[in-house]
């Protein structure tokens, strides 16, 4: 993982791709510790890359709902303000749920 304990996508791919260059590497030339090396790097990045991707996903959700539920008080109360706000956190909600989907 990054270095502050944050799952991070560009982190995850930095160390699946160079992974799997140590282990084709290493697999060429015959030297194991550097293949074994390079399979648990990139393990480890894929790893990483699937935790980011939940994360993202759920903090997706909590702005969807977080945002409908300022939609509908901001559409009850009459306050545009906080329904339009209430949408665009909505959307931006979906945004991230897709991008990690």
């Amino acid at each position: 993982m990054s270095a502050s304990n944050e799952p991070s996508k560009a982190n995850a791919n930095y160390n699946s791709t160079v992974g799997s260059i140590k282990a084709t590497v290493g697999d060429v030339t015959g030297i194991t510790s550097l293949s074994q090396s390079g399979n648990e790097q990139r393990a480890a990045g894929d790893a990483e890359y699937k935790l980011a991707q939940a994360e993202g996903y759920g903090q997706g959700t909590a702005d969807r709902i977080g945002g409908k539920i300022d939609r509908v008080v901001g559409a009850a109360t009459g306050d545009k303000a906080k329904e339009a706000q209430g949408l665009a956190q909505e959307e931006k909600g979906k945004a991230q749920q897709a991008a990690n989907s």
